[in-house]
C-alpha cells in the first residue's frame, strides 16, 4: 500500500491541554474532530505515549486551541517534541485559564471539553468530549497539516496518528521526485532550505521549531 495517500485527507494543527493537578500540560495533535452538533461533540486522537492522554484521562477535561498560520512555529515543537512528564511546558507561552483548563493565546481560538467518552486503539486513545465552552480570538486563517508540512517545513512526532516512517515515505514516493541534501533538525525533522552554507549560519541559530541548536541538524537527502 502507498501509505501517502492517508496524507490527502485533511487535518489541522492543535495544542491538545489538560491539567496535571495544579499544573497545566498538553501535547501537539493533528486528529482533532466534530462528532456530533447537539449537543456539540469533539474528538481527539492521543497517543498512549503522551503524558497528556494520562492527565485527560485524570482529569477528565481537554481542550483544543486551534493554531493560526501566523501561530508562532516554535509553539508545534514546543509541545510536540518534548514530554510533560519532565518540562512544564506552559511556563514560556502565553496562555490563559478557561473553564478549568488552559489554552493557547496565540491561536484561531479554543474549545473545552468534557470527556464523555472514549475509546482505545492499540496506540491511541480516541477521547470524546461534549463541549462546554470556546471562543475564537483570531481572525488569521487556521494552519491545515499540509501548510505545516509544505510552508513551516515541519515533520510529525512519532506519537502522532499521522506518522509515516521516512523510509516507507521515500521508498512509496513516485520515481519522478528528485532529491538534494538540506539540513535536517534531527529532534523534531526541521528542513533548513536557505541558500546559506549552514557552517556560516550564527552560532545562536536555533531550530524555530524545537528550539534546538545547530548542531543537532544533520545533512540528508530529503525528496523535492
Amino acid at each position: 500500500m502507498n501509505s501517502k495517500v492517508l496524507r490527502t485527507l485533511s487535518y489541522g494543527v492543535y495544542i491538545v491541554s489538560t491539567m496535571d493537578g495544579e499544573r497545566p500540560t498538553g501535547c501537539t495533535a493533528n486528529s482533532a474532530m466534530q462528532i456530533t452538533s447537539s449537543p456539540a461533540t469533539i474528538a481527539v486522537s492521543i497517543n498512549h505515549d503522551n503524558y497528556t492522554n494520562h492527565c485527560i484521562d485524570a482529569s477528565g477535561l481537554f481542550a483544543v486551541s486551534i493554531l493560526a498560520e501566523t501561530s508562532a512555529p516554535s509553539l508545534i515543537g514546543h509541545f510536540g517534541f518534548q514530554s510533560g512528564r519532565e518540562v512544564n511546558k506552559f511556563d514560556t507561552v502565553s496562555f490563559e485559564m478557561k473553564s478549568g483548563v488552559p489554552i493557547i493565546t496565540d491561536s484561531c481560538g479554543y474549545i473545552v471539553c468534557k470527556v464523555i467518552n472514549k475509546m482505545e486503539t492499540s496506540s491511541h486513545t480516541v477521547f470524546l468530549g461534549e463541549v462546554i465552552d470556546g471562543d475564537v480570538l483570531l481572525s488569521a486563517p487556521a494552519m491545515t497539516y499540509a501548510y505545516y508540512h509544505n510552508v513551516i517545513k515541519g515533520k510529525s512526532p512519532k506519537t502522532a496518528p499521522t506518522y509515516i516512517p521516512e523510509e516507507e515515505s521515500a521508498a512509496s514516493a513516485p520515481t519522478e521526485n528528485t532529491s538534494a541534501s538540506k539540513w535536517v533538525c534531527s529532534v523534531c525533522g526541521y528542513i533548513y532550505d536557505g541558500d546559506t552554507p549552514f557552517e556560516e549560519l550564527p552560532d545562536d541559530f536555533v531550530c524555530p521549531l524545537c528550539k534546538q541548536p545547530k548542531d543537532k541538524f544533520k545533512l540528508q537527502e530529503v525528496t523535492l
